[in-house]
């Protein structure tokens, strides 16, 4: 987009018709990872003060949809995925076949710019970490996550997430 701005510069400092020709001259990738693995990873990386993860669980679910920190606020209120129309949505756990398609598309050689994925020993830790957390949390809390992250489930077909059951 011609106009000069600022890298960090957010979208809603600009206006309608601004928005509208920079969205409209770029192409839009948006990367998403099931809403319980988010949260997974933000209490392994620490990212929260509570010691066990039903009480990490419970002071997401306390802190609600608004005031919630990005790194496990949904999706569907970060990205807004029916206002802005992505070129592309790629799954975690599918990036080696996804990335390898969008430099493809771009018209960029694929072979020496790919790091090393590790998709398939990272879904199957990720399937036994949700396995393992999941049955630490009440049928209350399991509800309310389902409910707190409705939108994304929703918008995105996370198959295999143990909210959307």
């Amino acid at each position: 987009y011609p106009r000069q701005h600022a890298p960090e510069t957010q979208l809603s400092k600009f206006n309608l018709t601004e928005i509208e020709a920079m969205l409209g001259s770029y192409t839009k990738v948006l990367f998403v990872r099931d809403p319980f693995q988010r949260l997974i990873s933000t209490f392994m990386q620490g990212m929260g003060s509570s010691p066990s993860f039903s009480s990490f669980v419970q002071d997401v679910l306390d802190s609600g949809q608004h005031n919630a920190p990005t790194a496990w606020k949904p999706l569907v209120s970060l990205c807004q995925p029916c206002l802005v129309q992505y070129d592309y949505v790629v799954m975690f756990g599918f990036l080696r076949q996804e990335l390898g398609h969008l430099l493809r598309r771009a018209g960029l050689p694929v072979d020496s710019h790919l790091p090393e994925f590790t998709d398939t020993q990272v879904r199957w830790t990720y399937s036994w970490s949700s396995e393992q957390m999941f049955s630490e949390l009440s049928l209350q809390q399991k509800k309310q996550l389902t409910h707190f992250y409705r939108w994304d489930l929703a918008a995105f077909s996370f198959s295999g997430s143990l909210l959307s059951d």
